[in-house]
């Protein structure tokens, strides 16, 4: 029985792993391109992504997997009948109808690119603006200031943060089970309903702290690789 249930939470955990992977891959270049937009002198586009960031960290990911989730399936079916001779109308009515993880992945994305973006920003902003007026002098552009000499001391300041909101994430993906995702929570319930066990819910719990020991010990030892950054 213990076998079963660890080739059963195994299987959750993949899709959790993977949930995981594939957010990082996506949030963190589009948490970027977020703070380039809010710190932008284009005011527009400032005070869009700025209105964005707000929405988002100011609502709860749950409600975003939902809206994300249910939404444009509704107004799909709104369009479609409005439009119930329309064989275009008709065929965007179906397409809107999203895959649940492609949903809690678009919603877990933009939700910690807002996160990640704030990171960022703050990380950029911390740098004296004497260090982008000295590569200036000795006649760097302000594309290779940034990229030879300050980016690498906001990688060193945004580590700690980032990996807190990294650690959050891994334990976030259990919400994706708010639309049906499988997940590993999700594998773990099942043995309640299907053999009336409790067990395989805590044994869960134990995927998450070897998985998040492991994230803590890699971050670690990225903090000492950057302690030569001083300042």
């Amino acid at each position: 029985m213990f076998w079963s249930v660890t080739v059963s939470l195994l299987e959750g955990f993949g899709k959790t792993l993977e949930l995981f992977l594939l957010t990082l891959l996506f949030a963190l270049p589009l948490g970027l391109v977020f703070s380039f937009g809010s710190m932008s002198r284009f005011r527009p586009l400032k005070w869009l992504v700025r209105a964005l960031i707000w929405v988002i960290r100011g609502t709860p990911l749950m409600l975003q997997l939902i809206v994300i989730y249910y939404g444009p399936g509704l107004i799909g079916s709104q369009v479609a009948a409005l439009g119930s001779q329309n064989p275009f109308l008709q065929w965007l009515g179906t397409w809107s109808v999203m895959d649940r993880f492609v949903a809690a992945l678009i919603a877990f994305v933009i939700n910690y690119a807002c996160y990640f973006s704030e990171i960022y920003r703050g990380g950029i902003e911390s740098i004296s603006k004497g260090q982008y007026e000295a590569g200036q002098v000795l006649g760097m552009t302000k594309t290779q200031v940034f990229f030879r000499v300050v980016l690498l001391q906001v990688v060193k300041r945004i580590v700690p943060p980032m990996s807190n909101e990294i650690i959050t994430l891994v334990k976030d993906t259990s919400l994706a089970r708010i639309i049906a995702v499988y997940e590993v929570i999700w594998a773990g319930q099942a043995f309640i309903k299907s053999d009336g066990l409790l067990w395989p819910l805590f044994y869960t719990g134990a995927f998450y702290l070897v998985f998040v020991g492991l994230l803590s010990l890699l971050f670690g030892r990225i903090e000492k690789k950057l302690d030569y950054f001083r300042g």
